[in-house]
């Protein structure tokens, strides 16, 4: 086993997301062996995944990324074969229960497919491997690549990375916005609604936050767009990372608490049912960094309060702040049941964050608080 390939090739995959937590350091050294990244499971569990680029030679110049085209250092690739022979040690040695696999584009993005989905069949098809397989799509890939990989991986994704096509061409002269990465996009969600055995949990995409001139306001209107119309409850959000070797390696962080805003947000239009146009921003179109979202909406909106917890409805529920969709469903639950709630410390029990919500509700008809902000 070739450790500086691993080594080389699990470092280039750094910054896909394969879930919502920060990639930071620590998610890659739970375990000696190069590669294994420790993502959260939907039920909050960690999952060892090989994670891995296929290749790092890539003829794209994306002004971030640290395998662009104009930088010069050890490039190295798999086989297929090898690939294969790698995961599969891994996994039989328990250090991975999954596979997370992209690659650079060495030239024709078909040939570079050709590849993932080779190391997929083989997997499945070859050595009867029925775990989790995420495939990367790369831009510009074709419709029949994009169909065989669907029809392999559990999960596939095209990294959008930017909210507009403005943003995107600040960022990369070598790929179309339309063409090769949301038409990609389109066929995905295209064949899934036709064909809804393939790649159960759906397409997920990445945009990154603050390598470019975009505004809260238009990675809000991606997200919602990405929900409407392409059926993805949940955008990856990647705060921009200066790296050395790149042409943007002075560019400037964004601020820590921006991603974690948007991911706030983000959940209150998906998840909640907010109107987008409803996010309160600031004057450049921002989120407010010191603010919840969901608490300053409610503050802004007194003529929704106090919200009478054992006759409201759930969209009424789930507006008030420490309210989420989990608690509220527990609380209709228990109302229809006979209960009725009376005390902070019996709505504490169904999840609630009292803090949060004792000023914007009343139990039985009693005032629990005050509006008074």
């Amino acid at each position: 086993m070739n450790l500086e390939k691993l080594r080389i090739l699990g470092d280039g995959s750094r910054y896909d997301l394969c879930n919502y937590v920060s990639l930071n350091q620590e998610n890659f050294t739970k375990v000696k062996q190069p590669g294994i990244y420790h993502a959260k499971s939907s039920c909050g569990s960690s999952v060892p995944l090989f994670k891995t680029l296929m290749s790092n030679h890539c003829t794209s110049d994306c002004l971030y990324c640290v395998n662009n085209c104009q930088n010069k250092f050890q490039r190295d690739e798999y086989t297929p074969q090898e690939l294969v022979s790698v995961f599969l040690h891994y996994y039989e040695n328990h250090y991975a229960e999954g596979l997370f696999l992209s690659s650079g584009i060495p030239g024709d993005p078909d040939q570079a497919m050709d590849n993932l989905v080779e190391v997929a069949r083989l997997l499945r098809k070859e050595h009867e491997y029925q775990g989790y397989i995420h495939l990367k799509i790369l831009p510009g890939a074709s419709y029949d690549h994009i169909k065989r990989a669907m029809g392999l991986a559990d999960r596939i994704s095209v990294n959008l990375e930017s909210a507009t096509a403005t943003g995107f061409s600040e960022l990369t002269t070598t790929k179309d916005y339309q063409k090769d990465v949301l038409r990609r996009m389109k066929w995905i969600n295209r064949l899934k609604n036709r064909y809804p055995q393939l790649v159960p949990a759906g397409q997920s995409t990445q945009l990154m936050v603050g390598a470019n001139q975009e505004s809260d306001a238009d990675i809000l209107k991606r997200v919602d767009w990405l929900k409407k119309n392409l059926n993805i409850k949940l955008s990856y959000l990647s705060p921009f990372t200066p790296l050395d070797n790149t042409p943007l390696y002075n560019h400037s962080q964004p601020d820590p608490k921006r991603v974690p805003r948007l991911y706030q947000a983000q959940f209150l239009i998906n998840s909640y049912g907010f109107p987008l146009e409803e996010m309160v921003l600031d004057d450049s179109e921002h989120l407010i960094l010191d603010s919840d979202p969901k608490q300053l909406w409610a503050q802004l909106h007194p003529e929704h309060f106090p919200v009478e917890v054992n006759e409201s409805s759930f969209n009424d529920l789930i507006k008030v702040p420490g309210i989420g969709p989990k608690s509220a469903r527990k609380i209709i639950a228990a109302r229809r049941a006979g209960h009725v709630f009376t005390t902070l410390e019996d709505l504490k029990g169904k999840g609630v964050w009292i803090k949060r919500a004792e000023p914007f509700i009343k139990l039985n008809r009693v005032y629990q608080s005050t509006l008074n902000f």
